[in-house]
């Protein structure tokens, strides 16, 4: 009896490790932290989580079942390169779902959201004037989805970080020229700005914009890649 408890605690510590290998993982590829090409191994996974092969090999192989990562050998995973077409995919459903998210929020949102955007805000323009691009779309996810809470859908939010764990790595394709030409802290300042006026279109607005803005530079960046010889 005690075996079988001692087993079905082991199981069950196994699973919790899994479930967050599982969801940091999916977290770093939603923020950029790799990049459309890098190759992971359960190895390699591990040591950057902390954590042993087991559940590096479950988080792997969850966000290969969702088609976030792809096989390129038999213990060899890629974060895999977007076409045009996936890219374009992704921008509508990202424009439908992240408007609506948006344009919800104003009923929710109180001053202390509009003071913590502008200090999430501030961390990305330091970020960007350092060229410190990881930090920049680490921040990035953050001022986002902080909106999109608040339209109090959790269910929509979870459809909406779905897309970003497939569009994350390609956001290195948005420097430097989204750093130079200051293309997403205009959008962010106008979203702010809707924010506190409680104007829902207009936030609703300034998020797709900032789609749009993104989509027409990454576009770019995959005709770029693709030509290559």
């Amino acid at each position: 009896m005690n075996e079988t408890l001692s087993v079905d605690a082991s199981q069950k510590q196994n699973a919790n490790l899994g479930d967050a290998a599982y969801a940091e993982l999916k977290e770093r590829l939603s923020r950029g932290a790799y990049r459309p090409g890098d190759k992971l191994t359960v190895r390699s996974v591990a040591e950057v989580l902390g954590v042993s092969s087991t559940p590096a090999r479950d988080a792997i192989n969850r966000l290969t079942a969702e088609s976030v990562l792809v096989y390129a050998g038999p213990k060899t995973v890629i974060v895999p390169i977007l076409t045009e077409a996936d890219l374009r995919e992704i921008t509508l459903i990202r424009i439908a779902l992240e408007g609506l998210a948006a344009q919800l929020a104003v009923t929710h949102c109180k001053p202390e959201h509009i003071e913590k955007l502008g200090e999430i805000q501030k961390c990305i323009n330091t970020a960007l004037a350092d060229g410190a691009y990881e930090a920049a779309l680490w921040y990035n996810k953050e001022f986002h989805f902080l909106v999109y809470r608040l339209s109090g859908l959790p269910h929509l939010v979870s459809l909406i970080d779905a897309q970003w764990r497939r569009v994350g790595p390609s956001f290195y394709g948005l420097y430097p020229e989204f750093a130079d030409e200051k293309h997403g802290v205009r959008n962010h300042q106008m979203a702010m700005e809707a924010l506190a006026d409680g104007d829902g279109g207009a936030l609703r607005a300034a998020f797709e914009n900032d789609i749009r803005d993104g989509y027409r530079r990454l576009r770019l960046a995959v005709r770029e890649f693709t030509s290559r010889p």
